[in-house]
């Protein structure tokens, strides 16, 4: 994330409760009323957002994982691209030596 991503992010945030703080004005609620349910609505967006973070971050599903997995594939698959036939057929005979020696 870009440093002007994440003012836009906080701006959007400041707006937004706001805007809240606003609307929950005009339906009716007094000034402390509407302060504490527009803070409650920034709280429970906060935490949402914090326990999809820790899904994404426990089941590596963040950007930063699924960018170096692919890396890492792209890579080894380069790699095996180079090899020439009789290099391929000696890898793969001594990956299937090492089969039958542990098995």
């Amino acid at each position: 994330m870009r440093r002007i991503d994440a003012i836009g992010i906080s701006l959007g945030i400041f707006v937004a409760g706001g805007l809240a703080y606003v609307g929950l004005q005009l339906v009716g609620l007094d000034n402390q009323t509407a302060g504490i349910w527009s803070q409650v609505l920034l709280v429970c967006g906060l935490v949402g957002w914090l326990i999809t973070y820790l899904v994404r971050a426990v089941g590596q599903k963040m950007t930063y994982h699924q960018q170096r997995e692919q890396y890492e594939q792209d890579f080894l698959q380069k790699r095996l691209d180079e090899l020439t036939p009789e290099e391929l057929a000696r890898i793969q005979a001594e990956i299937e030596q090492e089969e039958q020696t542990q098995v």
